[in-house]
């Protein structure tokens, strides 16, 4: 995936209103998201520099993952954080017809809810943050919220160094910032660097980490 932007700008906002950017607040709070996982140690690692900062989160999760390890998303959901879905096979929504894409966005659904029944609020984010107007109809229809972003870490992307990623999210945060990063391999390597850092900066800056809702 190539990375188009860090902070999504006023007049993406306003033409694609229907999804959630950002959530404005005068608590200070800001919501940091995690897609992608559950991934073993690393989920479990991203539980545990939450829990040191006692920090809350939200989880865009890969049904597939739910299925390979549903210990882990349990674990997630005891320790109140937010769960959203993220399809079960990681679709582009601009690749897929909008039947196999709901079909797949509602085998997650199941997935989630096999462990974690009546499961609100109901949250999706579309991997890639690519998605047809009309799979956002249906899955809005459904009572769903899109939640996309305001700063996209670029943790993902193995070829920028780990300073800038971090310079990417710490030069853009704000109250009410939607902040993604990934609980994946893929993005380990720059997600152990910045997540504490980022994680320290907050509480530094007084601001709480929160789940969205």
């Amino acid at each position: 995936m190539k990375l188009h932007w860090i902070k999504t700008s006023w007049i993406i906002k306003k033409l694609f209103s229907n999804y959630v950017w950002d959530l404005p607040n005068t608590g200070n709070k800001v919501y940091l998201s995690f897609d992608d996982g559950p991934i073993p140690e690393i989920t479990e690692w991203v539980l545990e520099e939450l829990k040191i900062h006692k920090a809350k989160a939200t989880f865009f999760c890969i049904g597939d993952n739910i299925e390979k390890h549903p210990e882990i998303f349990k674990k997630v959901i005891n320790e109140g954080h937010a769960i959203g879905n993220h399809t079960f096979n990681h679709l582009n929504g601009w690749k897929t017809t909008t039947e196999g894409y709901i079909e797949n966005f509602m085998r997650c659904e199941k997935s989630i809810q096999k462990f974690a029944i009546n499961l609100k609020p109901k949250l999706f984010r579309p991997p890639y943050g690519k998605i047809k107007i009309s799979q956002s109809k249906q899955i809005r229809k459904l009572g769903y919220k899109i939640i996309m972003w305001d700063v996209l870490s670029g943790d993902f992307d193995q070829n920028l160094p780990k300073e800038e990623c971090l310079e990417n999210v710490l030069s853009n945060i704000e109250s009410g910032s939607i902040i993604v990063f990934h609980d994946s391999v893929k993005a380990f390597k720059n997600l152990e660097y910045v997540l504490p850092k980022t994680l320290t900066y907050l509480e530094k800056n007084n601001f709480i980490c929160d789940i969205i809702e």
